[in-house]
This record gives structure tokens, C-alpha cells and sequence, in this order.
């Protein structure tokens, strides 16, 4: 495909590297926390390559080890992912001028590729950005997700190791920027309180869903400023 030979820049190469390390060690701890809770190396292999979603992924895992129902899993990771409608509204021109090529893109999108591509405008250079990250990283997550079953089949106490804190930490790192805005750490600090709260009395992977209300907290802020 056309969309996808082009030069990249050797910045981006490096960058683009670089985050595919970081990516790779949250790849590792998924994989090992799944192979210590029971998951079937196949159905790692097939969440990895399928559906290729670190949050949904880990949100299933941790759904179904916690006792928590397959409906349960499924409702919140199609909540956690439909993030990405917007992203694909918003990156379509980028990734590709034709529909195959925005389909697989779209299969390959996630925040960290949109993200290494939109810094770099919405041009030529965007959508090389786009491929290489979002190629690179589909690569790197599947062959880390493997290696981290290997560990956690090895290890089952993946604690030891603090793996299990690798993916929560990455979040963090991600938002702790947008929390200076004072409408974002409003929506944050209610959907904690909110999950938190609902977390002994609700099945588990249901009190994620409930966190969703600290978007109701938002929207009736914005409305007060509207008015």
C-alpha cells in the first residue's frame, strides 16, 4: 500500500523506538499477569492480535480473575475503546486515502500512535508517523505479550516482580499532565470516588462502569459555565 511506503524521518525512527521499548514492558506485564490468572496462552495470543487494546485487554483479565462475568468484561472494554471513534473520525485523512488501508489503520490505531502522529501535523510526515508507530508497536506488543507468558507461566506470584503495577503506572503517567486542568482532575476525582465506593457492593469489572458518572460532573460544570 501506498499509505504505508514512504521514508520515514530518523527522528521519528528513534522516537518511535523509544516508545515501542516502554510499550514492550506494559506488552510483558500483560501477558505474565494473564498466564498467572489462568488465561489460555491462546486466548492472550488472539485478545493481542485481535483486539489489540492494552486497557480492554487488561480490563478483561482482571474482570474474569476477580469472578467477574464475560458481559461484564465486554461491556467495559467496548466502553474503555469507544475513545477511539473520534480518533478515527479525526485520523482517517492521515492514515490512508483509501478504505483498506483505513481499515487496517483502524485496527492498528491506538492512543499512543495517534498521538506520535498528530505531533507531527497532518501531512506527509503524520502519516509515516502513523504507520511506523502504530506498525512497530503491534509487532513489539504480541512478541512482549509471549515473552510475558512465558514469565508469568514460570512465576506465578507475578507480584514479585511488580509487573502487575506496570500498566496502571502507565496510565498514571498519561493523565497526571491533564490533571493541572481543573475540569479533567473534577471528572478523574469523582469517577475514583465513584468506583471506589461501588467496588465492595458491585460484581467485579462493573465498578469501572460506575467511574463513568465523573462525566456527568463535566458536562453539568460546562453547563453552568454556558449559561
Amino acid at each position: 500500500m501506498r499509505a504505508i511506503r514512504r521514508t520515514f524521518e530518523p527522528d521519528d525512527v528513534r522516537d518511535a523506538l523509544a516508545l515501542a521499548a516502554a510499550i514492550g514492558l506494559v506488552g510483558v506485564s500483560f501477558g505474565a499477569l494473564a498466564a498467572a490468572a489462568g488465561v489460555p496462552p491462546a486466548l492472550t495470543v488472539a485478545l493481542s492480535v485481535l483486539v489489540f487494546a492494552g486497557g480492554s485487554q487488561f480490563l478483561l483479565v482482571a474482570v474474569l480473575s476477580g469472578g467477574g462475568s464475560v458481559v461484564a468484561a465486554v461491556l467495559g472494554g467496548l466502553l474503555l475503546n469507544a475513545r477511539l471513534l473520534p480518533y478515527g473520525l479525526a485520523m482517517a485523512p492521515v492514515i490512508a486515502d483509501r478504505w483498506p488501508a483505513r481499515l487496517l489503520g483502524a485496527h492498528l490505531m491506538i492512543d499512543e500512535a495517534v498521538a506520535f502522529s498528530r505531533a507531527r501535523g497532518t501531512g506527509k510526515r503524520a502519516r509515516s508517523a502513523f504507520w511506523l508507530s502504530s506498525l512497530l508497536l503491534f509487532v513489539v506488543w504480541n512478541a512482549c505479550a509471549v515473552v510475558g507468558m512465558a514469565i508469568g507461566s514460570a512465576v506465578p506470584d507475578t507480584a514479585v516482580f511488580g509487573v502487575d503495577a506496570a500498566f496502571p503506572a502507565a496510565l498514571a503517567a498519561l493523565i497526571l499532565p491533564s490533571l493541572r486542568r481543573a475540569d479533567t482532575a473534577r471528572v478523574g476525582l469523582v469517577a475514583a470516588i465513584a468506583a471506589l465506593a461501588a467496588t465492595p457492593v458491585l460484581p467485579a469489572g462493573t465498578p469501572v462502569l460506575v467511574g463513568l458518572v465523573g462525566l456527568v460532573a463535566a458536562g453539568r460544570f460546562r453547563t453552568r459555565v454556558a449559561s
